[in-house]
Order: C-alpha cells, then structure tokens, then sequence
C-alpha cells in the first residue's frame, strides 16, 4: 500500500475500526470490575438483580471481550491483505465492506435468540438498554441508572455508529471518500448523539425525584443537564471553532468536572468523609488497602460505585438493610485476610 493508501485507510477505515477499540477496552475494564469485586466480597449479582447463577465472572467477560479484538483483528488484516493484492484492486468496493459486515454480525450475536454465548446475559444487557431508552416512563433500577452511565463514556463509540450510517448510506465506501463531517445531516446526527446518554441519566434523574421525592436525584439531574450544555457547547467548537466558542465550552467544562468529580468522590464514592476513621475515605471499606483517560475512569467508577451501594444500600433500590455476601465464591479466604 502506497503513501496516499495509508493515509486514505488511516483517514476513512480507521475511524470504522475504532468502534470495536472501545468497546473492548470497556470490557476489559469490565472485566476487572468483576474479579475485584469477587476478591473483596461484594455482591454484584443481588445488587444487579442477577440470577445467581447466571452472572458472568471475570473469565466469561475476558472470553467474550478477546473474542470479540480476534473478529476485529482479522478483518483489519483480510482488509490490508486485500488491499496489497494486485489481483483484487478491482474490487475495493467489496474490501471497504467488511467492516460493516463485523457490525451487522456483532449485532446479530448480540441479538440471537438460540441459548448460545451468554443468551441470559445478552438479554439482560439489551433489557436494560431498553430501559435507558424508554427514560422516563419506566421504573428506574440501579442497573439501568448503572448501563446508561456506562453509555456517557460510549459517546466516541455511538460516534462511530454515525460514521457507519454516513459512510456506506451515503454511498462513500464505493469511491473511498469519507465526506461526513461536511454533510449537514451527519453534523446534526454528530451533535445529537454526543447527548443522548446524558439525557437518559437526565430523564431518569427526574423520574427518581418525581418518585421518591428525594432532592438529591434534582442535583444529580442538575449535574447531566449542565454536562449536556458542556457537551453541546464543546462539540460547536469542534465544528464552528471561534474564541466566544472556547470561552463558553471553557467555562461548562470547568463547571461540569468541578461538579463531576466532587459527585463521583463523595456522593457515589463515599469518599472524603472529614471525619472518617480512614482519613479522607469512609468508616467501612471492602479493600484490604487504602486504593489511591475516559473509559478507564469508569471503570474505576464502577468499581466504588458497586462497592458503596454493597455497603451503604445507598441507592435504596432494596427493602433490605444489608446486602448478603456471597459466600458461595471460591477465591482463598485466607489468602483475602492476609
């Protein structure tokens, strides 16, 4: 492949690709979540509303996330085979296809109704993305509030879905030409969707408080609606540039991180709690030691949010005033306790 191939795969298949570099990066995080959360004893499935049973361990998630990198890898390199091959040149348009054919068959995996590759669990993860959308109007429980978190740090990856529908709708893949940021559909769709798993944490914010009253759901709201005008104002100055543009995008972000950070520390955390006897943590920790980029953030989220709600029930999700172990997990006890 020549200098102008390079730049015209970096430029067009790259972004294509990328989608799957961050939904594997997720699960890895994921995956991490769930062997920490066994190691110190916090009961992820009761809190998910899982049955026991039915919950995938930290293997099961490796499996699926490598998995999934291998179907990834390889249509890179039949795509770059394909390309260095004099004898298929002619049939470009047909090279430019397999990633959307990765897509569609991740979709149908995901969507399968036959009891293969974790049907249960591919059904409790399409049952609460549901559940996001139709925010609102249904319920909320902690694992959906829990998916559309995990979907604020998808925004680059819903992004790349856009690509997809611009790329081969508009017909770009035939002539390998990738004119999406300049079509006015694709910008709106570009704004739009940078959005949308705010506004379902918004939504569901406002549903909690309509519910229960409580006026912290109203600031939590408070806190997704001014990330909704950071996000908005950030991405006006990705597209129109200008000085008011900056300053404005400036100003939300501060708000928003200041706002974000302090809400993950103390609120989902437990954390920073002055008179604590763990300096700046909470009375009650799971983690045998004192634990001191965006998908990574989340999943270090993940990790305390599931930790406190173990502890505090916090999220009043259930009747229960403790939340039971799960003794059935077979890590070394002893080897815990050290």
């Amino acid at each position: 492949m020549d200098k102008k191939g390079q730049a015209q795969y970096m430029e067009n298949m790259f972004p294509l690709y990328s989608l799957f570099a961050f939904i594997v990066l997720h699960m890895l995080m994921y995956a991490v979540n769930v062997y920490f959360w066994r190691r110190c004893r916090v009961n992820y499935p009761f809190i998910f509303n899982i049955e026991q049973g039915r919950e995938l361990g930290y293997r099961e998630v490796l499996l699926v996330s490598f998995g999934l990198a291998t179907l990834a890898l390889t249509s890179v390199l039949s795509n770059l085979d394909m390309e260095m091959d004099p004898k298929i040149k002619e049939y470009k348009a047909l090279t430019e296809l397999l990633p959307l054919g990765l897509v569609l068959l991740v979709i149908v995996i995901l969507i399968c109704p036959f009891n293969i590759i974790f049907r249960s669990s591919r059904f409790f993860f399409l049952a609460s993305l549901f559940h996001c959308i139709a925010a609102p109007l249904h319920k909320v429980t902690l694992q959906d509030f829990f998916m559309a978190d995990q979907l604020t740090s998808q925004v680059q990856a819903i992004r790349s879905l856009g690509i997809y529908i611009c790329y081969y709708g508009w017909g770009d893949f035939k002539r390998r030409r990738n004119t999406c940021h300049s079509d006015d559909v694709y910008n709106t769709f570009y704004f739009i969707v940078a959005v949308i798993p705010y506004w379902f944490r918004f939504l569901q914010c406002l549903r909690r408080l309509y519910e229960e009253k409580d006026p912290m759901q109203g600031y939590n709201g408070l806190k997704y609606f001014v990330t909704i005008i950071a996000i908005s104002t950030r991405t006006a100055c990705t597209l129109y540039r200008g000085f008011r543009w900056k300053l404005i995008s400036g100003i939300f972000s501060a708000i928003v991180t200041i706002y974000g950070t302090y809400w993950d520390l103390v609120v989902d955390w437990g954390l920073l709690q002055r008179q604590s006897r763990n300096r700046w943590l909470r009375d009650k920790i799971l983690v045998p030691r004192k634990t001191s980029l965006e998908i990574i953030r989340r999943g270090i989220w993940n990790f305390f949010r599931l930790e406190n709600e173990h502890l505090n029930n916090v999220g009043k999700y259930r009747a229960f005033k403790s939340v039971p172990l799960p003794f059935s997990y077979c890590e070394d006890e002893e080897e815990h306790d050290d």
